[in-house]
């Protein structure tokens, strides 16, 4: 039993201890790769229990890759990695029909979308339309080609990476592009005893290699599932619309936070109290979350621009002005 922010006690799910086991094994995992970023591994693993997407953008060398590919490693599932260059086709993401000479019928050949986790590596330097290839698969979980509708195996998750830096040679991804990922993260540069510890460790091998699966596709559906259930009251989702209500109407924003926005914020929430062992959502969930999942979306206007004012520092001013509901309403259970 717990305790809730009413004062109230609530029933702990058993089920949550397998939350706790296997994010616990997943995050130790991705710290023998990643040390001293806790913060975006948790985020990471938010992302993979909401059922979102993950656009890790960073200056080259602080471990870009290496964060998605541990993740990936750390479930025993159909893993593709798919390199973003300027000559890749959407035919290469998604697939193609192929006429086969023998039965003389089209045989379907699926591209790198089709598995469990897929990660695209410097999703920027790919052309638009190539780009445009992901926005039904991370969005309905499906492929269509050839007027042919191919659904795509839970779990799903693309984690991409971009640099931000280099420009040349590279295409933004477009608005609708950025609101399909639940959250952007960056890596940062390690601190100096990371750095250290990584020297130690990472000169005479990697040790991706020695990553093995700690769980399973199997597993992770059931740990979403509970995730799914995880409750939040009226009170919060008035909070997460006042959120993302307040971008659109911000006088430093061309372009505010989308209803998917929204959608993406609570789920992402959901997430994150389930792996602190709550089956509610309070609103220090939404609010601790509201900048890898809103800022991204978001765009300044020409004068915040001007200023030298960023979606961040925008963002967290607004996150900082919407009053939050207070603990007795915001459990919305008695």
């Amino acid at each position: 039993m717990t305790t809730g922010p009413a004062g109230g006690t609530y029933g702990q799910a058993p089920d949550l201890d397998t939350v706790h086991r296997v994010t616990s094994a997943v995050r130790h995992n991705i710290e023998r790769v990643i040390a001293g970023k806790p913060d975006v591994v948790n985020a990471a693993l938010v992302v993979l229990l909401a059922e979102g997407h993950l656009l890790i953008e960073d200056v080259p060398g602080v471990g870009k890759t290496q964060l998605s590919k541990s993740l990936a490693r750390s479930i025993d599932c159909s893993v593709a990695r798919i390199q973003f260059t300027p000559d890749l086709l959407p035919s290469d993401v998604t697939g193609v029909s192929i006429f086969n000479q023998d039965t003389r019928q089209f045989e379907f050949r699926p591209g790198g979308i089709f598995a469990n986790i897929v990660v695209g590596d410097e999703i920027n330097r790919a052309s638009p339309k190539t780009q445009s290839a992901l926005l039904e698969c991370m969005e309905e979980r499906q492929v269509t080609v050839d007027n042919a509708t191919y659904q795509l195996e839970k779990p799903f998750m693309v984690i991409a990476t971009q640099n931000p830096i280099e420009m040349e040679g590279t295409y933004a991804l477009p608005e609708a592009q950025r609101d399909r990922f639940m959250a952007r993260v960056s890596v940062g540069y390690p601190v100096e005893s990371a750095e250290i510890a990584m020297l130690e460790g990472h000169t005479a091998h990697n040790p991706l290699d020695d990553l093995e699966p700690v769980t399973d596709a199997g597993e992770i559906r059931k740990v979403i599932e509970i995730v799914g259930r995880v409750h939040v009251s009226s009170a919060v989702h008035r909070y997460a619309v006042a959120l993302t209500t307040a971008t659109r109407t911000s006088g430093d924003l061309h372009l505010g936070a989308s209803p998917r926005a929204t959608l993406h914020l609570v789920r992402a929430a959901k997430a994150v109290a389930a792996t602190q062992g709550r089956d509610y959502v309070l609103p220090d969930d939404i609010h601790g979350i509201a900048v890898p999942v809103l800022a991204h979306r978001l765009l300044p206007n020409v004068e915040a621009t001007m200023s030298g004012r960023t979606t961040g520092s925008i963002l967290s001013g607004i996150v900082e002005s919407v009053p939050v509901p207070s603990g007795a309403e915001s459990s919305g259970r008695a």
